[in-house]
Formats: C-alpha cells, structure tokens, sequence
C-alpha cells in the first residue's frame, strides 16, 4: 500500500504532465485553427461575434422609495424587505 506522500507526490507528477499535454493540445489546435484560416484568407474581424466588448454605459442609481421615520434607514423597494419592514404594510413607508 502507498503512503500519503507517495500518493501526494504521485497526484503532483500526474498533474505536471496534465498540464503538460493540456499545453500541447492548445499548441496543436492554434496551429489547425492557423492553417484553416491561412488556407480560406481569414482574419479575426471574420469570424464574427467572438469578440464582444462591454457597454460603457454607466448605471444610474435606483430611487428610494421607502423610509422608516424612526431610524432613517431607507429602501429602493428592489432585491429583499429589509427587517424594519417585516410584518408591516409597506404603504405606511412610502416616501411621497
């Protein structure tokens, strides 16, 4: 039976060469994808879609439509009821 270290120095060696033949794998297929593209005069502008680029677009903060007089903590009315508002009506809150 192995010990814990020898199974430990195993799973390095193991993962070594997986690396290894995952890097391998890549190089053989960039070289494929090359030679196809090469072959059929294609660049990356016509593969299409594959690169996509976020919208700058900045988000504007959401109005708070709920207060509670007593504390001041406030709520928007998105995502979870805070607990100030657990059992209570909500309309007794809104901000008008």
């Amino acid at each position: 039976m192995s010990s814990y270290l020898e199974l430990l120095a195993q799973i390095a060696e193991l993962q070594k060469k997986a690396e290894a033949a995952r890097s391998n794998e890549i190089a053989v297929a960039k070289a494929k994808i090359s030679e196809i593209m090469k072959e059929f005069g294609l660049g990356i502008a016509d593969l299409g879609g594959i690169v996509k680029t976020k919208s700058s677009k900045a988000r504007e903060p959401v109005a708070i439509k709920y207060k509670d007089p007593a504390t001041g903590d406030t709520w928007t009315g998105r995502g979870r009821a805070p607990r100030w508002l657990a059992g209570k009506d909500k309309n007794d809150f809104l901000i008008k």
